[in-house]
């Protein structure tokens, strides 16, 4: 036997759950994945958790519902709207943080743009004369470390400790281009705008119209 406190938001439920049984893990295990699912929605928080809990209760025991099939459907498709406008607010602030940010960045020292928008800096000059820079069309391999503009590292080949190769037409606007601009042993940091990135879907952990930050080492031309 365990107790089970369940969160959601600022909401507690204290609950004793039996987990030495096989309907008691696959129970549990069900409720983790429903419980995952809301979180990963960014829905979890604006959900009274105990009227979760009693919907789902009731519905699998075959109880009387509290609420008729109109009144749920309402409260959904409301629940559903209100959703929709807090993520569009949502995706509009990080849009603007990003181009608010890009046009602070514009005016630092070293920082160039490009005429799509893309804004880079040297940090590493090659010291090999001869290096060549790669083209849309060639594999390059490199060393990268990406964050968000708030420092919240997304991806990095420097943290797992291994370069990756990749053709340079199959990645984001913003990758082609710049490097584009690097020969081989350069280090440069990349602002990429949100249209010369992943846009207004997002990908994984980068939210709908972020702009991205990279540090990217050009170690070869494949």
């Amino acid at each position: 036997m365990a107790v089970l406190t369940l969160c959601c938001g600022t909401q507690t439920l204290a609950q004793t759950i039996d987990l030495d049984t096989d309907e008691g893990k696959a129970g549990y295990s069900i409720g983790v994945n429903i419980g995952m699912n809301l979180s990963s929605q960014g829905i979890a928080e604006d959900l009274d958790v105990q009227s979760l809990i009693a919907g789902m209760t009731d519905a699998l025991n075959g109880a009387n519902l509290q609420m008729t099939e109109d009144e749920i459907l309402a409260a959904i498709q409301e629940f559903t709207v209100l959703q929709q406008a807090k993520a569009q607010s949502e995706q509009a602030s990080i849009a603007q943080q990003g181009r608010d940010f890009l046009t602070q960045n514009a005016g630092k020292a070293g920082v160039k743009t490009t005429a799509s928008g893309l804004q880079y800096e040297v940090i590493t000059a090659s010291s090999d004369a001869s290096a060549l820079s790669p083209k849309a069309t060639d594999t390059v391999n490199v060393h990268y470390h990406g964050t968000l503009i708030d420092g919240s590292v997304f991806d990095s080949s420097v943290d797992r400790g291994e370069p990756i190769s990749f053709p340079l037409d199959g990645v984001i606007p913003g990758w082609t281009e710049g490097l584009q601009l690097m020969k081989v042993g350069d280090k440069f940091r990349f602002f990429v705008p949100s249209e010369l990135a992943y846009g207004a879907n997002g990908a994984g952990p980068i939210p709908p119209n972020s702009t991205l930050i990279f540090e990217v080492e050009l170690l070869g031309i494949e």
